[in-house]
């Protein structure tokens, strides 16, 4: 234990001003567990399966094979698959019913090159939450003209 008598002769000693930086850590802190339990909420994921290379010697499709379901957006937000227009409300609904009906539940989507991306992903995830779960992005259009192939 120890007393601090002072020397000042008489005189107010000043008192020392001293940082007391355990309010800072705490915020900082809190902070950091605020954008650590955020982060993973404000990504969305897309799972995405490259196939691999085709082979030269594929064989096509036989003739009398019913042809692949595919989903295009053209500027102006008009959607359509397989040439027949259908309103973006409806879209979800008459693709389930159409894949119910096939042995592949396959969805080929394709969107022209002028589409905003953000219209593209829109579709793309009504489609989604519609009940399709295999939705193929064209890159290339399909053999016998099933799609445009916006991004080549």
């Amino acid at each position: 234990m120890g007393i601090d008598v002072g020397s000042s002769g008489g005189r107010k000693q000043r008192i020392k001003p001293a940082m007391n930086v355990t309010p800072l850590v705490d915020v900082v802190l809190v902070l950091l567990i605020i954008f650590m339990v955020v982060t993973p909420m404000l990504s969305k994921q897309l799972w995405l399966h490259v196939p691999p290379k085709p082979d030269e010697h594929q064989q096509p499709p036989p003739p009398d094979a019913a042809p692949p379901i595919v989903l295009k957006l053209e500027k102006g937000g008009v959607t359509k698959v397989n040439g027949e227009v259908i309103a973006p409300e409806e879209l979800p609904a008459r693709l389930t019913r159409m894949l119910n009906a096939r042995a592949d539940k396959v969805v080929f989507f394709d969107a022209d090159a002028d589409v905003p991306y953000g219209a593209a992903v829109d579709v793309m995830d009504r489609v989604r939450g519609g009940g399709v779960e295999t939705l193929a992005v064209l890159a290339e259009e399909l053999p016998g003209g099933g799609g445009s192939g916006a991004a080549r």
